[in-house]
C-alpha cells in the first residue's frame, strides 16, 4: 500500500486496528482511575514530576542523548550540571521540560486544543530553541534522510503541503476513530512526513500524548529500551500496516494507568484482588504456562502486561482474567 492516504475510509472494518482485548482493558483502567478524580494536588503534583522525568529521559535517549535517567533529574529538577555531559545534552533536557510545562498548559484549560501548524511549529521551537534558533519552529528547506531506514520523507518543497494535508486529516477524523489509534496514526504520519531539520520524534511523542491526555489518559512514554521495536513498528507502518504500531502504543498507554491505578489503589484493596505487580516467572506458579508463553501472550497484548524497565510484569488477577477467557 505504501504511504496510507490521509482520505481512508475509517467505518472499514480495515481500520479497526486495536485488539478488542487490549482495548477493553484499556477503557476498564481509564474508568477506574476517573473514580479516583479529581486527584490530590500532592499527589498530582508528584505523579507529574515522575513522569516528566521519565518522559524527558527516555524521548531525548531515543534520539541520542546521553544523560541518565538520575542525571535527567539533576538536569531538570535540581538545575545542577554533569559533569563528563555535552551541553547539547543538558539544554536538551531543559528544553523538553519546557515543552511538557506547555502541553500540560494546554490540557489544563480543559478544552480540546485544535490541531493547528501554529501548535506544531510552537512545541517544535520549544524542543530544538537552545540547540539551533535558526530551524526552531522552522519546516525544513533542506531534504533529509533517516538512518537505518528505506524511508524517505518528501522533499522540502512538499513539506508544507503535506503539513496542511495532515491538519485537515486530522480535523476531519478526529471523531471517527478510536482515540488511541487516531493518535498512533497521527504519530506516525507527522514523523514520516519528517517536517523539520531535528527534532521530529521528541515533537511527534508530545503531540500524541496531547490527544491522548485530553481524553484522560496519563502521560504516555516510549521507553528507550523498546527503541528498536518502536522503530521497526513504525516502518511497518509505513507500508500501511498500522496494527503491530497501535498495540505498542496501546501497551505504553497500559503501563501509564498500571503506574496511577499502583499508586492509588490501597495496598489491601490490591492484595485482595490480586493486583500487585509480580514477574512473568513468579507468575508461573499460578498457571500452566511457561515464564517464555506469557511473555509472548504479554507482547501480543493478549495478558495484561507492562514492562518494568526490560522486563514484564503482570498480576494474578490478570492471570486469571486470561484463563477465564479461554
Amino acid at each position: 500500500m505504501g504511504w496510507i492516504g490521509y482520505y481512508f475510509d475509517v467505518s472499514n472494518p480495515l481500520y479497526m486496528i486495536l485488539d478488542q482485548r487490549l482495548k477493553s482493558s484499556l477503557e476498564e483502567k481509564l474508568k477506574r482511575l476517573n473514580k479516583f478524580r479529581p486527584l490530590s494536588l500532592t499527589l498530582l503534583e508528584q505523579l507529574k514530576e515522575k513522569f516528566e522525568i521519565e518522559m524527558t529521559y527516555n524521548s531525548n535517549a531515543i534520539e541520542g542523548n546521553t544523560l541518565t535517567l538520575k542525571e535527567t533529574y539533576w538536569v531538570i529538577q535540581q538545575g545542577i550540571t554533569v559533569k563528563g555531559k555535552s551541553l547539547k545534552d543538558h539544554l536538551e533536557a531543559k528544553n523538553h521540560k519546557e515543552a511538557l510545562d506547555f502541553l500540560y498548559e494546554l490540557i489544563g484549560h480543559g478544552t480540546n486544543q485544535t490541531i493547528s501548524e501554529h501548535l506544531i511549529r510552537s512545541l517544535h521551537a520549544l524542543v530544538i530553541q537552545d540547540i539551533d534558533k535558526t530551524i526552531a519552529g522552522k519546516y525544513r528547506e533542506v531534504d533529509v534522510f533517516i538512518t537505518g531506514t528505506d524511508h524517505k520523507p518528501p522533499s522540502a518543497l512538499d513539506v508544507p503541503f503535506k503539513m496542511r494535508e495532515l491538519i485537515e486529516w486530522a480535523r476531519s477524523n478526529y471523531k471517527k476513530i478510536n482515540i488511541i489509534e487516531f493518535a498512533t496514526i497521527f504519530h506516525h504520519k507527522f514523523v514520516h512526513i519528517h517536517p523539520f531539520q531535528d527534532g521530529n520524534g521528541r515533537t511527534g511523542r508530545l503531540l500524541m500524548n496531547i490527544f491522548l491526555m485530553q481524553a484522560g489518559f496519563p502521560m504516555t512514554i516510549i521507553q528507550v529500551n523498546d527503541r528498536q521495536k518502536y522503530y521497526r513498528v513504525l516502518q511497518e507502518a509505513d507500508n500501511g500496516n498500522y496494527k503491530n504500531l497501535c498495540r505498542f502504543i496501546a501497551q505504553a498507554i497500559l503501563r501509564s494507568l498500571n503506574i496511577y491505578l499502583d499508586v492509588l489503589t490501597p495496598a489491601k484493596e490490591k492484595r485482595e484482588a490480586g493486583e500487585e505487580w509480580i514477574s512473568l516467572y513468579e507468575s508461573t506458579k499460578f498457571c500452566d504456562y511457561s515464564q517464555a508463553y506469557l511473555g509472548k501472550l504479554a507482547k501480543e497484548g493478549k495478558l495484561d502486561a507492562h514492562k518494568n524497565g526490560r522486563n514484564w510484569v503482570t498480576t494474578k488477577r490478570a492471570l486469571k482474567a486470561y484463563m477465564d477467557s479461554i
